[in-house]
């Protein structure tokens, strides 16, 4: 029995082979697929898995701890420098009278030294004035090579820009040894600025006072302090054109027939009293008058006034001890009488010159 088969046309035939040929073509002639870090469904977070070689197993390959991988999935273009925000340092900023050296990669004759003005702006003989004040050194940099594009000058500017000469910086005030505008370089914190001022000058109190320029109704009081963490919490970022003020602790002075006469910071919130204040001073000579004893303070005006104090009475208990305020100056004469000038209050004034500040 004979069986008939089919034959397909001659042209049906010919396309097929043609098509045939030209994938075959295409694939030999596609390059190879870029070699992607991939990560296996059952691989921990921790490992990234890669392909050995064509068709063999991927090899698993530990991260280093703390390093960063790019993530696989990613939308948009691949960061580069243009696309990605650059993080400045908080601080470096331009301020209203800063000396700025401005150049040109490439362009010599673009290059000049300009003063901000008041109103912030700088002005450039080609761009007209570019307000300035308060941005940060890359975003000025920035903002003149944005000008130079728009203008039409130029159309891939590279400006760099140097502050030649501050105009502002940290005013520091108060109790410090060398007050002063300190520049804020980078970022700089409270105490750096106290130690750039020479630290704290004697008699300064604990209280510190801090005023931001962009904030100047809300100051902020700090308490020193020699707890570590509170240290820690206090030692707040201060900016350009901020003001720290070291406040003036209150001082009471011990002069006359004691073991070493001083002058002992009482803070805020502290209480002296007047034999807390003679044991502070190295207790009494022997030649003290203790029932001559007096407190010299000033009145509501500013005069001073004397205050008898029995300072044997309370040593023997039969009299209640009494606070001393700030700039009180506590005088135990001497029993003898031999120096009659101790007894005058212009004298007791005297002694208190050049006596040691000192914490108690």
């Amino acid at each position: 029995m004979l069986f008939s088969i089919p034959l397909k046309p001659a042209f049906a035939c010919a396309l097929e082979i043609s098509l045939l040929m030209t994938a075959a073509s295409a694939q030999s002639q596609s390059p190879t697929p870029p070699t992607a870090t991939t990560v296996a469904p059952s691989a921990p977070a921790n490992v990234t898995v890669t392909p050995s070689s064509m068709g063999a197993a991927p090899a698993i390959v530990p991260l280093t701890p703390g390093a960063t991988t790019q993530p696989q999935t990613q939308v948009g273009p691949a960061p580069s420098p243009a696309n990605q925000q650059m993080s400045t340092p908080p601080g470096l900023q331009v301020s209203s009278g800063d000396l700025l050296d401005v150049s040109v990669y490439g362009v010599p004759d673009l290059t000049q030294r300009v003063r901000v003005s008041n109103a912030g702006d700088a002005y450039f003989p080609l761009l007209g004035s570019v307000h300035l004040e308060g941005l940060t050194i890359e975003d000025a940099q920035s903002a003149v090579e944005k000008k130079l594009v728009d203008g039409g000058i130029m159309k891939f500017p590279h400006v760099t820009i140097f502050v030649a000469e501050y105009a502002s910086g940290v005013s520091m005030l108060g109790l410090v040894q060398h007050p002063g505008i300190y520049p804020v370089l980078g970022t700089r914190r409270l105490f750096d600025m106290i130690s750039a001022a020479g630290g704290l000058a004697p008699g300064a109190g604990r209280l510190v006072t801090v005023t931001h320029k962009q904030d100047p109704m809300n100051p902020i009081l700090i308490t020193m302090t020699g707890d570590p963490k509170l240290s820690a919490q206090n030692n707040i970022e201060v900016k350009q054109g901020d003001t720290i003020e070291v406040s003036r602790a209150g001082v009471v002075y011990v002069v006359g027939e004691v073991q070493r006469a001083s002058g002992l910071v009482m803070d805020q919130g502290q209480t002296l009293s007047v034999m807390k204040a003679v044991a502070l001073s190295g207790g009494t000579t022997r030649l003290a008058a203790l029932d001559k004893a007096k407190i010299i303070r000033k009145d509501e005006k500013g005069n001073p006034v004397e205050v008898a104090v029995q300072l044997k009475q309370m040593f023997a208990g039969k009299t209640p001890d009494v606070d001393l305020v700030t700039e009180d100056i506590l005088f135990i004469p001497t029993s003898a009488g031999k120096n009659a000038a101790f007894r005058s209050m212009e004298a007791v004034m005297q002694m208190v010159t050049g006596v040691s500040v000192r914490h108690f």
